[in-house]
C-alpha cells in the first residue's frame, strides 16, 4: 500500500469532500455532485458532536489526519478525502456558523462565545495516499468489518465495487477485508439483486432499499427465497452479475413489493425475524397465489396457508400436555373443587373435539390403555 509516511498540512478551501462516498447513497453519489449538496447529504451525521471536540480539545488531532488522494473532478486537481469526510464536514459547518452563516440553531448555539483554536481551518493534517484503490484493504477492515461499521448497503456497495472494478475474487475480497468468503458472497449478490430490481418495473423508493437491505440479504438464506428467484447463493462474480435468471423477473419484482413495499402499500412484514416464515410462505403455491391476487394481503393469513403455524401449534399443544401431566400428580386431591370441575369440563369438551380431529389417535390410545 503506498501511504506517504511524511504528515502534510492544507487549508480548509483546499480539502474536498469525496462525492463518491459510499455513506451518501447510491441515489446520491456521482463524481459531478457539488460540494454544496454533499454537505447538505451529511447534515444529520452528528457533525455537532465534532465541531464541539474540535472547540473544546483545541483543534485537529494529527493522530486523526484525513487520508487524502489527489484526484480530478470538474477538470480541477483536487485534495480528495477518502477517510475523514464527516471530520471535514464538521469543518466546514462550524466556519460556516462562525462567518455568521449558521445551519441550524444548534449550529448558532455551538459557537456562542467560542474562541476557536487558532489554525483551526489553515492547518488540517493530511496524509496523502497515491489513489483510493491503495487503501480499499484499510477502509474495508474499517468500516465493513472494524469499529465504523457502515449500513449494510453501504458495505455490499463496497464489496461490489472491489468485484466489479478491480476484478477480486470473493477470497481476494475475505483477505482484504477480513470477512468470511460466503458474507462476501452473499453481499455481492445481494447488491447485484438490487441493481435489477431498480431495473424493474417496480416502483420502490430508494430509502425502502436503505431501511430494508439487511431484510434482503437475510432472506437469501432461505430455502424458499432460493427457490422463489431461482438464485444460486454460492454463484461466482462472472455469474452472479445478474443474479436472477430472465424466467424470474416476475418473482422478483413481487419479492420486491413485498419485501421493501412501494409508495402505496406497506412490506408485507416488518420483523425481521419473520424472514424464515416468509422462505416458507414463498414455498407455498397457495401462500404465493394469495400474495399475488390481494391487493393488500396480509402476513399471516399467508403464513397460515402455507402451514407456517404448525410449529407454534405443536408447541401449544405439547404445553397444554405438559401441564395436564403435571396436574395429575395432585388433582386427585381436589375432586370437589368447583374450580377445578369447571377446568376439567372444558378440557374433556376440547379433548373430545381433538380426537374427533385425530380418530386414528384416538383407536391407538384406546389401545394401548386394553
Amino acid at each position: 500500500m503506498s501511504i506517504s509516511k511524511e504528515l502534510k498540512w492544507a487549508r480548509l478551501e483546499e480539502l474536498y469532500i469525496d462525492p463518491l462516498n459510499p455513506r451518501l447513497g447510491r441515489g446520491d453519489m456521482a463524481e459531478d455532485i457539488s460540494q454544496s449538496k454533499v454537505l447538505e447529504l451529511m447534515k444529520d451525521w452528528t457533525l455537532d458532536e465534532l465541531a464541539v471536540s474540535f472547540l473544546e480539545s483545541g483543534g485537529f488531532w494529527t493522530q486523526e489526519a484525513l487520508l487524502v488522494t489527489k484526484e480530478t473532478h470538474k477538470g480541477k486537481e483536487r485534495l480528495v478525502v477518502i477517510e475523514g469526510n464527516r471530520r471535514l464536514a464538521a469543518l466546514k459547518y462550524l466556519k460556516d456558523a462562525l462567518e455568521g452563516n449558521p445551519a441550524s440553531s444548534r449550529w448558532k448555539e455551538i459557537i456562542h462565545g467560542a474562541k476557536p483554536p487558532k489554525d483551526l481551518f489553515k492547518r488540517i493534517p493530511y496524509i496523502l495516499v497515491d489513489s483510493r484503490k491503495e487503501i480499499e484493504s484499510f477502509l474495508g477492515f474499517r468500516h465493513v468489518t472494524g469499529i465504523k461499521e457502515w449500513k449494510p448497503a453501504e458495505k455490499a456497495e463496497f464489496i461490489a465495487r472491489m468485484i466489479d472494478d478491480r476484478r477480486f475474487s470473493y477470497e481476494e475480497v475475505r483477505r482484504k477485508i477480513g470477512s468470511k468468503a460466503p458474507t462476501v458472497c452473499r453481499n455481492y449478490i445481494s447488491y447485484r439483486m438490487l441493481l435489477q430490481i431498480k431495473d424493474s418495473d417496480q416502483q420502490i423508493p430508494e430509502e425502502n432499499f436503505e431501511e430494508r437491505f439487511s431484510v434482503m440479504f437475510l432472506s437469501l438464506r432461505e430455502r424458499g427465497v432460493q427457490k422463489f428467484l431461482q438464485i444460486d447463493i454460492m454463484a461466482e462474480p462472472e455469474k452472479a452479475k445478474k443474479p436472477i435468471p430472465r424466467t424470474h423477473l416476475k418473482a422478483l419484482g413481487n419479492f420486491a413489493l413485498w419485501l421493501f413495499g412501494d409508495e402505496n402499500r406497506k412490506p408485507l412484514f416488518t420483523d425481521s425475524r419473520q424472514v424464515t416464515n416468509f422462505g416458507r410462505i414463498l414455498e407455498s403455491k397457495e401462500a404465493v397465489e394469495y400474495l399475488e391476487r390481494t391487493e393488500n394481503p396480509k402476513f399471516e393469513v399467508a403464513l397460515q396457508l402455507a402451514g407456517g403455524d404448525e410449529p407454534e401449534i405443536a408447541k401449544l399443544l405439547e404445553s397444554a400436555a405438559d401441564n395436564i401431566e403435571l396436574s395429575l400428580t395432585r388433582v386427585h386431591l381436589y375432586k370437589k373443587s368447583k374450580d377445578i370441575r369447571k377446568a376439567v369440563s372444558r378440557l374433556v369438551a376440547d379433548s373430545l373435539q381433538l380426537s374427533g380431529i385425530f380418530p386414528d389417535i384416538k383407536v391407538q390410545v384406546e389401545k394401548d390403555r386394553k
